[in-house]
């Protein structure tokens, strides 16, 4: 193997450009719509392996100036703050200030390896916009004359390790970064937090094929729950390396002790509370590489103790015969998410409606923000959509709140990630390739 790698290294890299277009003349085409990947009854077409998966990944480009996406009738959306560097996700701290953590993926083993397969994807990656370093800071962003704009910025932590979720509980500030959960001392108002903080869990490292870990506390603010994705897309790297992967953790605020809440949920992002059942929901990413109209990623209320069926089955019980040995044990345990989001449009964002001040359709539901898809044609998500419930259950189709991430050219101008309700109502959205993060209000 290694003679092979030192052979065909030198032609991948004169020939990228040339690959990546033929990799994108690969795959397989959608036969189904994204709309019929929605809901709590998707449909779900028979399996599409094929040899090499459809690649289509949307290039990305800068938005152009004074340009913005389109916002739902009735919204209008202004730039809250711009000239980040890939923000991915957003805190609100209660006396309004915004957090937001300026991130990307850690090195990873495989980048050193010179594997085809890993070569090509961080060339995919970073056609997407998702190749640039960490900045490994959160940054504080202040609207203090209130016109939705943020006129002050500071660095409100710095030299962290690809940080993601973040956490208020009283004066204790929490951050999930890649290795490990962190805990800081808080004062309201500031600006900054000083020291080093105190390790409270490590959380599942290593290979990091998903890296992130998303954070929510309990309401008492005793637990705090740690989303953390796989280490593969179906377990080819085998079980053992899948230990405490694909879960959701609880971890104790006070002594740092952690169990599986949650498993079999392939790469769960985005965690909020659902006030009426006072359930954890959760945006998961399902697997790919068996076709543009397999698997739609969900979101879901989260039972204590449930298994959601990865690696080995799909969308409930659905057998995915990639996975060997097989677990027909664990396949019947596997409970059915409550509500599909369309195959491969990467839904990460995940927000209750509770505090926004956007038109009445808009009151009840969760907001979430759908990254986009690499493993589709055509292609899916690259928006963010609200899907109304009623009883503490979706209940209808969702609602486009912002499109036109992709420009006519095809190419992508930027990607939205995470979702958050500001103090004054707005809605605020990451977008990680355009470095800006976007609020939609009411119109006026």
């Amino acid at each position: 193997m290694r003679p092979a790698h030192r052979t065909y290294r030198p032609v991948l890299a004169a020939g990228s450009a040339a690959l990546l277009l033929a990799l994108a003349g690969c795959g397989d085409t959608a036969s189904l719509q994204v709309q019929d990947g929605i809901g709590p009854d998707p449909k779900l077409p028979a399996p599409n392996k094929s040899l090499i998966p459809t690649v289509n990944v949307a290039e990305a480009s800068a938005w152009p100036a004074g340009a913005a996406p389109q916002a739902a009738q009735g919204t209008t959306v202004a730039r809250f703050a711009e000239g980040l560097d890939h923000p991915r996700w957003l805190y609100v701290l209660p006396n309004g200030d915004v957090l937001v953590a300026e991130t990307n993926a850690p090195p990873k083993p495989e980048d050193k390896s010179g594997g085809i397969k890993g070569w090509v994807m961080k060339k995919v990656m970073a056609k997407a916009g998702a190749g640039v370093p960490s900045a490994n800071r959160i940054t504080l962003l202040r609207d203090a004359d209130g016109d939705g704009v943020a006129e002050q910025r500071s660095v409100f932590l710095e030299n962290l390790m690809s940080p993601f979720g973040m956490a208020l509980v009283g004066d204790k500030f929490y951050v999930a970064n890649a290795d490990a959960l962190v805990r800081f001392d808080y004062k309201a108002g500031a600006p900054r937090i000083e020291g080093n903080g105190t390790k409270i869990a490590d959380l599942p490292a290593g290979r990091n094929h998903h890296w992130t870990k998303s954070l929510i506390a309990s309401a008492d603010g005793s637990k705090l729950y740690v989303g953390v994705g796989s280490n593969s897309n179906v377990a080819e790297h085998g079980m053992a390396e899948e230990e405490r992967r694909a879960a959701i953790l609880e971890i104790d605020a006070a002594s740092g002790a952690q169990r599986v809440y949650a498993s079999g949920l392939r790469n769960p992002v985005g965690l909020a509370w659902q006030p009426d059942s006072k359930m954890l929901w959760t945006a998961v990413n399902e697997r790919d590489e068996i076709g543009s109209d397999l698997v739609p990623d969900y979101m879901t209320s989260v039972q204590d103790g449930g298994f959601y069926g990865w690696p080995y089955s799909y969308y409930g019980q659905n057998v995915d015969e990639r996975v060997q040995p097989p677990r027909p044990d664990l396949v019947a345990k596997a409970i059915k998410p409550d509500y599909a989001l369309g195959p491969h449009t990467a839904s990460l964002g995940l927000a209750w409606s509770a505090g926004n001040s956007l038109p009445p359709a808009f009151a009840n539901g969760m907001f979430v923000g759908q990254h986009g898809s690499w493993n589709r044609k055509p292609r899916s998500g690259y928006r963010v959509i609200f899907v109304p419930f009623q009883g503490g259950k979706p209940a209808g189709a969702p609602v486009e709140v912002l499109t036109g991430f992709i420009n006519a050219e095809d190419k992508a101008q930027g990607r939205p990630v995470g979702v958050a309700i500001d103090k004054k109502g707005g809605l605020l959205v990451a977008d990680d390739v355009g470095n800006i993060i976007w609020r939609v209000t009411a119109a006026r």
